[in-house]
């Protein structure tokens, strides 16, 4: 049902663990539009590797709909539930769908990444700044890595791709002790300076 009305928003329905396939499946039997963005991967099993096509989002298949058959899909196998705030399902903006979709048709390499935000701290994965801890920031399009000195009070910025960072838990910051400057009393042609710490 590509043509439904333009009241009609993307909605995201939260599946059960490698449900996301069937459910999709249904629901399109059932005259939803539905999108299942998937990328492409390399599995072992046991003697062989094989190309098979996982869910970009694990556990989350797009629907378009009004709000009039939210029961349809609810009761559809495989689907926990439907995104939402306040009770209410969230609709999701169009141009953050059309993103995805197009990354996904021009079959570039897409995988699933953690969400980060500007001003989380990471840590570098690979390449030749790996294992360097600051804050992400963004600036244009460019996704850039913050390190601070703490002792200078100052900062660099370095530009870092975004998939070569990974978010660091709260709980498992490097527990790197504080710097701080020693309070040094210093003579000077009868003046007493003292730095404030």
């Amino acid at each position: 049902m590509l043509n439904q009305g333009l009241n009609h928003n993307w909605y995201a329905v939260h599946t059960r663990h490698q449900h996301e396939k069937t459910a999709a499946r249904i629901l399109e039997n059932k005259g939803y539009e539905i999108f299942l963005p998937v990328y492409a991967a390399r599995r072992k099993w046991q003697d062989r590797i094989k190309q098979v096509s996982l869910p970009l989002f694990p556990c989350y298949i797009f629907v378009r709909e009004g709000l009039e058959r939210w029961l349809q899909i609810l009761t559809t196998p495989g689907v926990c539930s439907i995104v939402g705030c306040g009770g209410r399902p969230a609709a999701i903006p169009p141009s953050e769908i059309e993103s995805v979709r197009r990354i996904v048709e021009r079959t570039l390499c897409a995988e699933p990444h953690p969400f980060l935000r500007s001003g989380d701290m990471v840590r570098v994965k690979f390449g030749s700044l790996v294992g360097l801890e600051g804050i992400l920031i963004r600036k244009k399009n460019l996704t850039r890595l913050v390190l601070s000195v703490g002792i200078l009070g100052q900062s660099a910025a370095v530009d870092v791709d975004a998939s070569s960072v990974e978010l660091i838990p709260a709980g498992s910051l490097r527990n790197i002790p504080e710097l701080r400057p020693q309070s040094i009393s210093m003579q000077t042609n009868g003046l007493r300076s003292m730095p404030t710490a």
